[in-house]
C-alpha cells in the first residue's frame, strides 16, 4: 500500500524526496499517514480537496481485501 500511495503522490510534487509515510496499525484500522514538502501541500490536495479525495478513494478501494478499514491522512 505504501508503495501505490508514493507512486501516486511523487509524480504530483516538485521535492519528491521529502516525500514519506508512516504507517501505523490498530486493532480495527491502518492510518497511513502521508507526509511531503510544505511548498507541495496545495498540489497534494488540490483545488477543494479534488487530488486528495481521489488519492483517498484509490488507496480505499486497493485496501478491501483486508479486514481492517484504511484512512489515508495527509499531514
Amino acid at each position: 500500500m505504501e508503495a501505490l500511495i508514493t507512486s501516486i503522490v511523487k509524480p504530483l510534487v516538485e521535492h519528491p524526496d521529502d516525500v514519506s509515510i508512516d504507517v501505523k496499525e490498530e486493532a480495527s484500522k491502518i492510518v497511513y499517514h502521508l507526509t511531503v514538502n510544505q511548498a507541495d501541500v496545495g498540489k497534494v490536495i488540490g483545488k477543494n480537496g479534488r487530488i486528495a479525495k481521489s488519492i483517498r478513494t484509490i488507496v480505499y478501494a486497493a485496501g478491501t481485501d483486508t479486514k481492517k478499514r484504511i484512512y489515508l491522512d495527509i499531514m
